[in-house]
Order: structure tokens, then sequence, then C-alpha cells
């Protein structure tokens, strides 16, 4: 804004009012700006959450407006803790999370290395490999699910070209085996890159001065990477896992797009079966309920796992 726009403003400005703002404080002009953000935060984040609360305690129906609503006090609760189809999804979900986790810090971390050598051509490779994570989650679901076919699809060629075995002898998406693995190259495929991008900024944290000393110390390569890298790159690795945990346990979008939860319940996570109660049931209070547990379950991991981060950051 230029000097003159401003000279105008504050001529077109009430003597009054100008008089006020003058006698403010900048703590309380601060909170002038940052206070309609927090109200607009607090209607569309905690009104939903008091309301699914009252919900989660009672029969209510959407689809049946007219319907009379009775409180059920805990059986929602109840009915949805010892539902043994609502462990298999946890399951399902456990399994989702754990492996995908567990191959995009390993596959991350260690292309975030190879990168970090600053070879010829590095700028370019980094940004083909980050390339899957710009996509939408619906355009990556169909784009594998092509891929996937077992008559047309690349992946079985490739499979095939290394096990001999006939493209259109196995089908990745049909099979109860291989259906939840399927989902979890392709998330792995997709977010691999916010994985090494993460740890591509922990690794060039590191100042260089003590890998000097290290080497005047006659430190091997080796020792350098388990007592100087993995040690400084640990807290950037925790907040990856962190992240990618919290994301991935609200996947809805890309395993609809590839299994719709099938083969039979086998890729159903704890997020379909929720949309499923919710709105194909219309089971409007047991959705909420189980919106609720789902909210308790992360809410509570992530704070465990937010204290051993800071534990971490302090050593």
């Amino acid at each position: 804004m230029s000097d003159r726009t401003i000279d105008r403003v504050a001529q077109a400005t009430p003597v009054r009012v100008a008089r006020k703002i003058r006698g403010l404080s900048d703590r309380a002009i601060a909170w002038i700006f940052i206070s309609p953000t927090i109200f607009l935060l607090l209607a569309i984040n905690i009104f939903p959450l008091i309301w699914t609360i009252q919900l989660s305690f009672t029969n209510y129906k959407a689809n049946r407006i007219g319907r009379e609503v009775k409180d059920v006090g805990l059986r929602n609760y109840e009915r949805i803790l010892t539902d043994t189809d609502t462990w298999l999804n946890m399951q399902a979900t456990a399994h989702f999370l754990f492996w995908t986790i567990f191959f995009q810090v390993l596959i991350g971390f260690t292309l975030a290395w190879l990168i970090n050598k600053k070879f010829k051509g590095n700028d370019l490779w980094t940004t083909i490999i980050v390339l899957p994570m710009m996509l939408s989650p619906a355009v990556v679901g169909n784009f594998w699910k092509f891929l996937y076919q077992p008559q047309i699809g690349l992946f079985n060629y490739i499979v095939s070209w290394f096990t001999g075995k006939e493209p259109s002898s196995f089908e990745m998406l049909g099979s109860v085996t291989l259906a939840p693995w399927a989902i979890v190259i392709v998330d792995t495929w997709m977010w691999t890159p916010f994985v090494m991008l993460i740890c591509l900024a922990g690794l060039r944290s590191i100042p260089d001065y003590i890998y000097e000393a290290a080497e005047i110390d006659r430190a091997s390569k080796l020792r350098q990477f388990f007592t100087i890298t993995i040690p400084m790159v640990l807290p950037f690795l925790m907040l990856a896992v962190l992240f990618r945990g919290i994301e991935n346990f609200k996947m809805f979008d890309l395993v609809v797009q590839l299994t719709g939860g099938g083969p039979g319940s086998v890729t159903e996570l704890t997020s379909i079966n929720l949309k499923r109660e919710a709105f194909e049931k219309w089971r409007t209070g047991y959705a909420s309920a189980y919106a609720i547990i789902l909210f308790v379950t992360v809410f509570g991991l992530a704070s465990i796992y937010v204290k051993a981060l800071n534990k971490v950051k302090q050593r």
C-alpha cells in the first residue's frame, strides 16, 4: 500500500474512531484482527464436534428427520466395541498403516540420502520423484486401477517378467491376499516423496563441521552414519511418521477408487466403514459414536507420540 493511499485512509477515518484506535495497545489490535478467524474455526470445528458427541448417545437417523429421537446412553459405544466386524476393520487399518509407514520411511530416507550427495542431475531427479504427491488421490487410484488390470495392466506384465508367471494368472485387486498389498504399493508410491522431502531437510540441516570433526577423529563412514546422521535426522523421521500416520488413519478416497473396500471387506478401512454406517445404512447416532471413538484413538496416540518426539528433540 502506497503512502498516498495510507494518507487517504487516515483522512477518511472519523476523528472519534481514530482516537480510539490510537488508544489501543498492540495486543488489542492483534486480537481485533485474529478474532474473526478464531470464531470461524470454532464454528467449523467445535460446534460439529459437540453436536457429534450429542448424537452419539441417541438413535438418530438422518434420513428419518420426523422420527422421534431417543437417548440410548452408551449402547452405541458398546455395540461398536463388541462388534467383531469393527475389530476386523481396525486390523485392516493397522495393516495398512504399519506397512505404508514402514516402506515410506525406508525408501524415503534412502532417496533423501542419495539426493543429498548432490550429483549431476540432482534437481531433475528430485522433481521427477516428487511428481506423484502432486496428483489427486482419485486420479492416482484410477491410474493404478488400470495398471493392475490382469489382461492389459502394465504391473502384471512387469511381475511376469521377473517371476515367469502368466500376467493373467493373478489379480491384485480381486485377490483377498493381494488386495491389501495393492493399496500399500500405491500409497507408498504416492507419498514416499513427502517423507523424502522431510528427511532431506533433516540431512541438510546437519552442519558440515560435525562430519569434519568426525573425520579428524578417524571415524569411519558407517560410524558417522549411525552416530551423527541417524540421531540428527531422527526427529525429522518421527515427524514424517506422525504426519503420514494421521493421514493414513483417515485414508478414504484412494482405497475407494482402487478396491471400494473389497474383495469382501479385506480392505475396508475404518474410514470406509464409517461412511457406510453414516450414509448407506443411515445410522447417524451409531456413526457419530464410531467417529468419536476414532477421534479419541487418533488424538490419544498422537499425544503420546508427540511427547516421545519432544523427548528425542531435547536429547
